[in-house]
């Protein structure tokens, strides 16, 4: 089996709720793709690393990071693949909030300022979480170069990412894990 194929099963079986849900966003559904279910999951976190990998290949790219909480295991798992594939690839993590101790860093990681940079995160819905990360990363001194997430809800993120002149690139939309329904309860 493939790596994509096996991750989208991952989803299916591991992550995939049918139930009424409100998101984040606010907004309210008839299902949750929980995907830190399987970004935290060792194969899942590998194979979600990997794809992002060949996503990326050739491609000229300082660094890799989004926002707490979705993007976290995502930038462990890359920061390794990328290393044992020859392509050390620095990451970093966006807090929430600022720190009111310490250095009062908001953004975590060997992030320098004028790099390359790809905005990572678990699933989009909105894109108001991915904006917020480019924001933050671009007022920092940093470019951004595009957004990739695992599953687009398709439900505007796309489309308010392109609105700002962001390319939002995703591994699976809503149809791909919904396809033949397999609810996970």
């Amino acid at each position: 089996m493939k790596k994509r194929e096996r991750l989208l099963e991952l989803i299916r079986k591991k992550a995939l709720f049918i139930a009424p849900i409100t998101l984040t966003s606010g907004r309210k559904s008839d299902y949750y793709i929980d995907c830190r279910l399987i970004t935290l999951n060792p194969e899942g976190a590998t194979l979600t690393a990997e794809i992002l990998f060949d996503i990326l290949k050739g491609k000229d790219i300082d660094a890799l990071g989004g926002l707490s909480i979705g993007a976290d295991p995502i930038c462990g798992a890359f920061s390794v693949i990328s290393y044992q594939k020859g392509k050390p690839t620095p990451t970093f993590i966006i807090r929430k909030k600022q720190k009111r101790h310490g250095k009062q860093r908001l953004i975590e990681g060997p992030l320098k300022k004028g790099s390359r940079v790809v905005i990572v995160d678990d699933v989009a819905t909105t894109g108001d979480s991915l904006l917020k990360a480019i924001d933050v990363v671009e007022d920092y001194g940093c470019k951004v170069l595009e957004a990739i997430v695992l599953v687009d809800r398709l439900e505007g993120a796309r489309e308010k990412l392109t609105k700002r002149g962001y390319e939002l690139k995703s591994i699976f939309t809503r149809e791909d894990v919904l396809k033949n329904e397999q609810k996970n309860s």
